[in-house]
């Protein structure tokens, strides 16, 4: 079975006006390497494996960074505390500071980028 017949996401981009910028900073948050967009345009990729669901940071005319709207969570999973203090370090605002789900399925936490858009962090456990 692909991706494709078991996610309903399948490919995020999260859009950028600086595309350097949000690079470190995720990158820094995140404790992980981006990597170029193979076509060259500006943007990076989040590490994925073969089943996984892939995502890119973008920085495009038509895709403005907005605290509104769809809000992706990434996968801080085991490290989201530090993914936290990382990102309040360099200027993040947490807008849902680390929440327990309810049945079992982890934590999220919520806040606003070095680009203004609001995202989402996901772990198992902290």
């Amino acid at each position: 079975m692909s991706k494709f017949d078991c996610n309903a996401i399948t490919w995020f981009e999260i859009p950028t006006a600086d595309i350097a910028r949000a690079q470190q900073w995720y990158e820094h948050v995140l404790d992980l390497t981006l990597q170029p967009l193979p076509n060259g345009e500006p943007g990076a990729f989040f590490p994925v494996q073969e089943s996984g669901v892939a995502g890119a940071l973008v920085q495009r005319t038509d895709a403005k960074p907005a605290s509104h709207g769809t809000k992706v969570f990434l996968n801080a999973d085991g490290k989201m505390d530090a993914s936290l203090k990382r990102a309040e370090k360099l200027g993040a605002r947490i807008t849902v500071p680390r929440t327990e789900i309810a049945g079992g399925f982890g934590y999220f936490a919520c806040l606003i980028d070095s680009e203004g858009n609001h995202i989402g962090l996901h772990t198992r456990a902290f």
